[in-house]
């Protein structure tokens, strides 16, 4: 029973989630060290609550002023939401807090130095890898903690409000506070073009060049119910169950169909894993999906990708689910 349990807990996080989660943290450590804090850019969320800290108690180290503030973030949210949504968020926050007052140590030993030139680069550069740390620690389910955690609470006890309307509104005071704080408007405008430039990487890692593609699967399942259920709740995606007969023995069978982005299918086949270990997934990319969570039907499509595809295939991709 312990060698059972032991392995469930290491297919919870195996070590190509270690290594995938640990560059990310690496990228996003870097980030602020290197070109947002030095530069007095507060990128919204914890982190920038943190930075503006920083910047008036300078002895206060940054890493551990952001592990400090989520910390009372993570017990409500493990109230809220449980262990299990929270883990890999509290081990991508120990590790990136961590990294980001291990490099200023560095720092300030003249190893490395910060770039502190022109603010455009600074913002450009700093959303870029601020982003794509982000993109590889999402990818594999984690978080660096703060506004991600109270926006699911509020999803919760407010549907009706989008989690990502009200990070955006976070984002804006904590941008907006930095102003008055630095007393410079410039530094709040450096950290709206780096906030942009971080959505749009994370968006371009995860989801590719067109915001309208995705993966599909096809889960073959005897628990179809469990499943579904957990889908729809967990991954917040809609489903479809379609007809099947088994090849082999001839019984009636469930296939789910559903679409995701790119960044939701370790999630879900995680899941479906837990319910139940003998399912059976297919995993396939879908170049355009349209219905609600991606592309609306009045939205124009990708010109990319709407060019490369004949008219056969474009009828074909119309037709798929709603999810």
């Amino acid at each position: 029973m312990k060698r059972k349990a032991r392995e469930k807990k290491i297919e919870k996080i195996g070590i190509s989630d270690i290594i995938i989660i640990f560059a990310g943290c690496v990228l996003y450590a870097l980030s602020i060290v290197l070109f947002i804090s030095p530069n007095n850019i507060a990128p919204g969320g914890v982190i920038g609550i943190s930075t503006l800290i920083n910047y008036t108690f300078d002895f206060l180290p940054l890493g551990t002023m952001s592990l400090i503030l989520n910390i009372p973030l993570f017990i409500w949210g493990f109230v809220v939401l449980g262990w299990k949504y929270l883990s890999r968020s509290v081990i991508c926050t120990g590790i990136s807090s961590v990294l980001i007052d291990l490099f200023n140590f560095v720092i300030d030993l003249g190893y490395i130095r910060p770039y502190t030139g022109d603010g455009l680069l600074v913002s450009i550069f700093g959303g870029l890898f601020c982003g794509a740390g982000l993109a590889l620690i999402f990818y594999r389910g984690g978080s660096t903690g703060g506004t991600d955690i109270v926006a699911r609470i509020m999803h919760e006890k407010t549907p009706h409000i989008s989690q990502g309307n009200f990070m955006l509104s976070v984002d804006a005071l904590v941008v907006l506070v930095s102003a008055f704080v630095y007393g410079n408007i410039e530094n709040a405008l450096y950290a709206i073009i780096c906030i942009f430039v971080m959505s749009r990487t994370i968006d371009t890692i995860l989801y590719g060049v067109s915001r309208n593609n995705g993966k599909l699967l096809f889960i073959v399942t005897s628990k179809y119910d469990e499943v579904t259920d957990t889908i729809l709740r967990r991954v917040d995606r809609g489903v479809t169950l379609l007809k099947a007969e088994g090849g082999f023995r001839r019984d009636d069978k469930r296939v789910i169909l559903c679409a995701v982005r790119s960044n939701q299918v370790h999630l879900t086949n995680q899941l479906v894993h837990q319910i139940d270990p003998e399912a059976f997934a297919i995993v396939t990319t879908a170049n355009a999906i349209k219905g609600r969570g991606f592309y609306s039907y009045d939205e124009s499509p990708n010109p990319a990708v709407h060019e490369s595809l004949d008219v056969s295939s474009t009828d074909a991709e119309n037709t798929q689910q709603n999810s």
